[in-house]
C-alpha cells in the first residue's frame, strides 16, 4: 500500500476543530479566528455565535467570499437573522455549522478552488 503526503494547492488547511480548539496545518488555536485558503485572521473578537452582530463579518467579508462558512463551536447555532442578511444581501451564500462540520467543508471546497472564507468561533 502507498500512502501519500498530503499536499494541498492552498497554504492553510484545517485538521480538525471542536468546541474550543482547532488545527491549522501544524498550528493549534484556542481563540476564535477566521481562515480562507491563502489567508489565517487570528483571535477574531467573537464568543458566542448568538451574539454577532453584522459588523463581526466584516473581516471575512473584506476577503471578498463567495460563500461564508460560520461554524458556531461545538455544536450548531444559528447567529441573528440580520447576521445571515449581510451576506445574502451582497450575494453570498453562508452556511452554518457545527465546527468539526465546518473543517471538513472548508476543505473541500478550498480544495475546489472556491473562494471560501470561515468563521470559528471557539470558546474557552
Amino acid at each position: 500500500m502507498q500512502l501519500n503526503l498530503e499536499h494541498p494547492d492552498h497554504e492553510f488547511l484545517l485538521r480538525g476543530a471542536d468546541g474550543s480548539r482547532a488545527l491549522v496545518n501544524d498550528r493549534r488555536l484556542d481563540r476564535s479566528f477566521v481562515v480562507a485558503p491563502d489567508r489565517l485572521i487570528e483571535d477574531w473578537a467573537v464568543a458566542d455565535a448568538r451574539a454577532l452582530a453584522p459588523a463581526d463579518l466584516e473581516p471575512l467579508l473584506a476577503l471578498d467570499p463567495e460563500v461564508v462558512l460560520l461554524g458556531t463551536g461545538a455544536s450548531q447555532v444559528f447567529p441573528p437573522a440580520a447576521v445571515m442578511a449581510a451576506c445574502m444581501s451582497r450575494g453570498i451564500g453562508i452556511e452554518v455549522m457545527n465546527n468539526a462540520a465546518a473543517a471538513r467543508t472548508f476543505n473541500v471546497l478550498a480544495s475546489e478552488e472556491r473562494r471560501v472564507v470561515a468563521g470559528f468561533v471557539l470558546s474557552p
